[in-house]
C-alpha cells in the first residue's frame, strides 16, 4: 500500500468522475441496496439549552463500524449536547442513498465511508458536503479458503470477493493486487486475479457454495466468513502507517453547516464525548451497539461474530485526512476516477474547537481543508 499523501491536489485538471463512476464509487462496502430506512425520531430532553433548529437528521448504516452513531444515539449521549433539539435518526444500507439523502436535505448530517465522501464531494463539483470529524479506522480483511489459499501468494488465479464495484474495499483490493505486480481490468474484474462484486449480504452464501474462494470485506462480514471455516491472511490496516486508515467519516451538508453551526458542533461533541466512553468502556459500547442492531434489523450478532469484529475497529475522532487523499489516488490508479481536487473536503474548525476545550490535540486535514 503506497504510504498516504500529505499534500493537497491543486488545479487539477478533472473534477469529474469517470462515467462508471456513478454507479461505482459510491457505496461503503456494506452493501448495494439503495434504500432508506426511517427510525423513530429519539425524544428530545425536557428543557435544555435552545439551539437554532428543533430537529436535527442525522444518517448512518446499522453496521459495526458506525457504532458512534450506533451507540451515541442508543445511550443519548449525542441527545445531551444537544439539549432541546431532538435527534431524528435515518439509517442506510448503501452510501448512494445517504448521499441522496444529504443533498435532498432528508439528512442534515451522516457517517458514511471515504468512497461515496470523495464521489460527492466532486460530482457537485465541491458544492454539497464536508467532512467534519472522524468515526472510525480499520475493520477490514482479506479472509480466504485455507484449504484453496495458504499464501498470499496463493492469490493469484483465484475468485476473491468484493462488496461493490469502485467501492472502498474494491479500490483497496484493486491497489493492494497493482502492488503484487498483477493485473486486472477494474471495471470487468478480469485478469490475474479473479475480483467478483457480491453484495455483503450474499457473500457469506457465495462462499459457502465455493463460487468464490475468499473475500476482501469490512466487519462484520469477514468474521462471518471465519466463523464458516476461512481463515484471515491480511488485515487491511498492516497495509497503512500506524495501523489506521478510514472507514467511516462523518460528514455535513453544506447548508445545514452554514446555517445551523451551533447545531454541528452540539453533534460534534456528542461524538466526541461517544467516542471516549466507546474506547473507555468497549464491552458495555459493544453490547450497546448489538442491541441497537438488533432493534434496527431484528436480530443480534452472536459473540462468535460480534467479538472478533468488534476488536478490529478502532474509534477515533481524527478523520484520518491523509489516507482518505490516498484512497483517491489508489481509485485514479485503478482507472475508476479522474484527477481529483479535493481542496476543500475537509472543514475541521469546528471538531478542532471542541478538542481544544476538551485539552486534546487538534486532527489534521492534510492541507484538503477550507481556506
Amino acid at each position: 500500500m503506497s504510504v498516504p499523501r500529505t499534500t493537497p491536489r491543486r488545479a487539477l485538471a478533472a473534477v469529474a468522475a469517470l462515467p462508471l463512476l456513478a454507479l461505482a464509487l459510491t457505496a461503503c462496502g456494506y452493501g448495494s441496496e439503495a434504500k432508506q430506512d426511517d427510525v423513530k425520531a429519539a425524544d428530545a430532553p425536557t428543557g435544555g439549552k435552545k439551539l437554532s433548529t428543533d430537529t436535527v437528521k442525522i444518517g448512518y448504516f446499522p453496521n459495526l463500524t458506525h457504532a458512534t452513531a450506533l451507540v451515541g444515539i442508543q445511550e443519548g449521549i449525542i441527545a445531551k449536547e444537544l439539549g432541546s433539539t431532538a435527534v431524528k435518526p435515518s439509517t442506510f444500507n448503501a452510501g448512494p442513498s445517504e448521499i441522496e439523502a444529504l443533498n435532498a436535505g432528508s439528512i442534515d448530517i451522516g457517517f458514511i465511508g471515504p468512497s461515496p465522501a470523495i464521489n460527492g464531494f466532486t460530482k457537485s463539483k465541491g458544492k454539497s458536503l464536508r467532512i467534519i470529524g472522524g468515526s472510525a479506522s480499520g475493520g477490514v480483511k482479506l479472509v480466504v479458503n485455507p484449504k484453496k489459499i495458504k499464501t498470499l501468494d496463493d492469490i493469484k488465479g483465484k475468485k476473491i470477493a468484493t462488496p461493490q464495484l469502485g467501492n472502498t474495499q474494491d479500490v483497496a483490493f484493486l491497489n493492494w493486487i497493482s502492488e503484487k505486480g498483477w493485473k486486472v481490468d477494474a471495471s470487468s474484474g478480469k485478469g490475474d486475479v479473479s475480483v467478483v462484486r457480491t453484495d455483503n449480504k450474499v457473500t457469506p452464501d457465495a462462499y459457502r457454495s465455493g463460487s468464490i474462494d475468499g473475500a476482501w470485506v469490512p466487519e462484520p462480514t469477514a468474521s462471518k466468513l471465519v466463523a464458516q471455516g476461512a481463515k484471515e491472511i491480511l488485515d487491511e490496516s498492516t497495509l497503512w502507517p500506524d495501523k489506521k486508515f478510514v472507514i467511516t467519516n462523518i460528514i455535513v451538508s453544506q447548508k445545514f453547516l452554514t446555517e445551523h453551526p451551533d447545531v454541528v458542533e452540539a453533534v460534534l461533541r456528542g461524538t466526541v464525548a461517544t467516542n471516549a466512553w466507546i474506547n473507555a468502556n468497549p464491552d458495555k459500547a459493544k453490547a450497546s451497539a448489538n442491541t441497537a442492531l438488533k432493534e434496527l434489523s431484528g436480530k443480534a450478532l452472536p459473540a462468535e461474530i460480534l467479538d472478533p469484529a468488534w476488536k478490529s475497529v478502532q474509534f477515533t475522532d481524527d478523520p484520518l485526512a491523509a489516507t482518505l487523499d490516498a484512497e483517491a489516488e489508489h481509485a485514479v490508479k485503478a482507472g475508476l476516477l479522474e484527477q481529483p481536487d479535493l481542496t476543500g473536503i475537509y472543514d475541521l474548525k469546528p471538531l478542532n474547537k471542541i478538542l481544544e476545550a476538551a485539552g486534546k490535540p487538534e486532527v489534521a486535514d492534510a492541507g484538503l481543508g477550507v481556506k
